[in-house]
């Protein structure tokens, strides 16, 4: 997303000030920002990625490919796009990874808003088409309940092969899980809200977040 200073108002800035990481806002918080970030933006773009693409592709290449095309879309030849954790491939444009940036930088925290609503919506809009699972309440998070749903139902069309959940081990589903096998994860592979992650992918981002360049405060 692009904020032009010279546009905000007092009252958009004070409504950009209440901004940060958005898992630290609660669900009715980020719907309350999701219309102040859009009022307040000169331009947005929330670009989206299909199961099976990333399937093919891996996470991490795709997050990747994903960010680079939404800066393209939003930035002007002269601008300095500020990327969260680490930077995309070149693309023109002069970049900076800011570690940590949707606690530093408005600009980050207002798309990161803007992405976490965006997606919970879409996760409310196709429970329907896929009962089961509860993604109206989950929004396709590892909750127990979730977790529960997956032993129960298997998986669905929405769910990703290439990044399995705990509760994936549990399933009978035999050459689609190579990564995890039984009911122990193997070594430098650990559980988390979203799935499981491998030590080389974390590795490899800290490693480019380690290069990013300090910035102040809350620099749109």
């Amino acid at each position: 997303m692009l904020f032009d200073l010279e546009r905000l108002s007092l009252s958009d800035r004070r409504a950009l000030a209440r901004l940060n990481d958005s898992k630290q806002h609660t669900e009715a918080g980020r719907e309350e920002l999701y219309p102040l970030v859009m009022r307040s933006a000169a331009k947005a773009v929330i670009v989206s990625r299909c199961v099976r693409g990333i399937d093919a592709r891996g996470l991490h290449r795709t997050n990747l490919a994903a960010l680079r095309q939404a800066l393209m879309r939003v930035a002007p030849p002269d601008a300095l796009c500020l990327v969260d954790g680490f930077r995309v491939p070149e693309f023109g444009i002069e970049q900076r990874a800011v570690v940590g940036g949707d606690s530093r930088s408005a600009a980050i925290a207002g798309a990161s808003v803007l992405a976490k609503v965006a997606r919970d919506r879409f996760m409310r809009r196709v429970a329907a088409q896929h009962p089961g699972w509860d993604f109206e309440t989950n929004v396709g998070y590892s909750t127990p309940e979730h977790r529960a749903a997956i032993r129960a139902n298997g998986i669905s069309p929405l769910h990703r092969m290439s990044f399995a959940s705990i509760a994936y081990t549990q399933l009978d589903l035999e050459g689609v899980f190579d990564m995890v096998e039984g009911d122990e994860l193997p070594p430098g592979v650990e559980d988390h809200a979203y799935g499981v992650e491998t030590d080389a992918a974390r590795d490899a981002l800290m490693a480019s977040a380690a290069e990013a360049e300090p910035l102040p405060r809350h620099q749109p």
